[in-house]
């Protein structure tokens, strides 16, 4: 018999060991513990730390902290591309080069059973904003040998992550120095406003016209399909972040009537009031404080976050606030190449 059995790692492709460390944490969260959905307040918290830095090194690094996307769960970090390094690899990759500062960067799970967060606190989903910024931040900085204050922090995500991205600094003040948004949510009438129309038709032709009749049979489903529930369950998770019931926890106002599509002129202004492009103006100061702002997206992105990006770039500039606009060849999906290139960048701002 030619096959035996060998102790180790089968090695790359497969497992390919990392010459930093992974530190894989489960937290639990009194911020989430009463949240409205009875989404679990116990979390993956993860921790890369570059090679040769343990939780004694004597010098205080800065800190990134990278957020997810809608629908996206810690565990996705590591998912395996055919013939791609995984985030966590590239990273490491990275730092092991020396191609960048050491610094510590933490990877922050806001899943909801509605997909996201959006990295607010809401009472259509829960204190995620909170969590990050009042428990996950003196938390990591307690264990680990930080820059402890937001001169030593970034904050970096793409697509909601990059929404959070933007949006967190602009709303917690002195909690970051930097922030890199690949592909942020932003200029919401071009991002979001196409979807109502076609979320309308999907729940009057597929759901007897009433998101009760959808969740109804997401329940019951035994698989997820995108094209059949992706849509409608991203608008009204949306919803359930920019626009909640005040008399439902846990439920969401659309902007939009289901029987028509018609825009809900009222709470659609409380989605736009959320609008980083719209934000911006208000909350100048904070954001000509930060060290580093990485604004990006790709050409052909389908959601139209390129323009979304320019048209954030454009109010940052005309508030005089310096950063760097690139958008690149490419779509919504596909760039995680560029995720730690961008670490890196928000990296060098907070080490000098």
């Amino acid at each position: 018999m030619a096959l035996r059995e060998v102790d180790g790692s089968p090695g790359s492709p497969w497992e390919r060991p990392l010459a930093g460390g992974l530190d894989r944490l489960v937290v639990e969260s009194e911020l989430l513990a009463s949240n409205p959905l009875g989404d679990p307040a116990r979390r993956p918290l993860w921790i890369y730390r570059p090679p040769g830095v343990e939780r004694d090194h004597p010098k205080p690094l800065p800190s990134v902290y990278v957020i997810q996307g809608f629908t996206g769960q810690l565990d996705a970090w590591v998912k395996r591309e055919p013939f791609q390094l995984n985030f966590v690899e590239r990273l490491d990759e990275m730092f092991a080069a020396g191609d960048c500062p050491d610094a510590l960067v933490v990877l922050v799970d806001a899943w909801t059973s509605y997909g996201g967060s959006q990295f607010l606190d809401s009472a259509g989903t829960g204190r995620y904003q909170s969590y990050l910024c009042e428990e996950v931040v003196p938390f990591v900085d307690s264990l680990y040998p930080t820059v402890a204050e937001a001169s030593g922090r970034g904050i970096a995500g793409k697509s909601s992550g990059g929404y959070g991205a933007m949006v967190v600094p602009m709303m917690r003040p002195g909690r970051f120095a930097a922030l890199a948004a690949h592909a942020g949510d932003a200029l919401f009438e071009n991002c979001y406003l196409p979807e109502f129309r076609r979320v309308a038709r999907k729940l009057r032709d597929d759901f007897e016209g009433s998101y009760e009749a959808f969740f109804r049979a997401l329940a019951e489903a035994d698989h997820f399909e995108w094209d059949r529930f992706g849509s409608p369950l991203e608008i009204y998770g949306y919803a359930a972040c920019y626009s909640p019931d005040p008399e439902r926890p846990g439920r969401a106002l659309l902007p939009f009537e289901i029987e028509t599509g018609r825009l809900i002129d009222d709470v659609w202004e409380s989605w736009l009031a959320l609008d980083p492009v719209r934000m911006a103006p208000a909350h100048a100061d904070e954001l000509r404080s930060l060290r580093r702002i990485v604004v990006e997206a790709g050409r052909a992105d389908e959601y139209h976050l390129d323009l979304g990006a320019q048209a954030f770039s454009s109010e940052l500039e005309a508030l005089g606030v310096e950063h760097t606009l690139e958008l690149f060849d490419g779509k919504h999906g596909g760039i995680a190449h560029r995720y730690a290139p961008a670490v890196r960048e928000l990296v060098l701002a907070l080490d000098s």
